[in-house]
């Protein structure tokens, strides 16, 4: 996201999965909200150090969107798609251990599908995440193998800094969410394309013309 930004690109951020659930107690749902706003806080100030000012929050049930129906998940990434008009789109993997992150993945290929009339995203890539991706097992989905890779030398080091700031989603090392897990894949990736650090993606299609 920092090089897009330092790339001059508009670059907006939705997170959906953010809300509380229904079966959470009266009491838990009140210290959930609490929970929340301290996340959403920490998700701008993370964001901001990107260069990234346009962030969304929703409130679909953190890791329970399997619950919710696919069409309601599909009708918000539509609309925003339809707001911003992305010519890039990125999205999680389809084969992360996360459910969240296979339904919201599920709903964006289907939001993107390439129809006449429709706003069409030219570029679709699927992003690893650290303590997801990797952790799940070999013949229960997709393994994830990237043919796309962004070299960001220049740029780890804003992306150490807005991971310091959303803390609360970090874990000690040696945990695969840690900082400094994440920059060891980061420059494991970048010595896969002999460059100091790089992210790694699945395209999912590409439009030329």
């Amino acid at each position: 996201m920092a090089r897009h930004v330092k790339a001059g690109d508009h670059v907006s951020l939705a997170i959906l999965a953010e809300g509380l659930t229904s079966r959470d107690s009266q009491r838990d749902r009140e210290r959930r909200r609490e929970e929340i706003s301290e996340l959403g806080k920490a998700a701008r100030q993370a964001n901001k150090i990107l260069g990234v000012t346009d962030v969304e929050l929703y409130d679909f049930p953190d890791n329970r969107m399997d619950s919710v129906p696919r069409l309601d998940i599909v009708k918000q990434v539509e609309n925003l798609v339809d707001r911003f008009r992305p010519n890039i789109l990125y999205t999680h993997h389809s084969g992360d251990v996360n459910i969240d992150h296979r339904c919201i993945h599920e709903a964006v290929v289907t939001a993107c599908r390439p129809m006449p009339g429709n706003h069409q995203v030219d570029t679709l890539l699927f992003f690893e995440v650290a303590s997801s991706t990797e952790w799940q097992t070999a013949g229960s989905a997709p393994p994830f193998h990237p043919n796309w890779y962004l070299d960001i030398s220049e740029t780890l080091g804003l992306k150490k800094q807005a991971l310091e700031a959303y803390q609360s989603e970090m874990r000690p090392w040696p945990h695969a969410r840690s900082i400094k897990a994440v920059a060891h894949l980061a420059h494991w990736r970048g010595a896969g394309i002999g460059v100091e650090a790089a992210e790694a993606f699945i395209l999912g299609r590409r439009i030329v013309g």
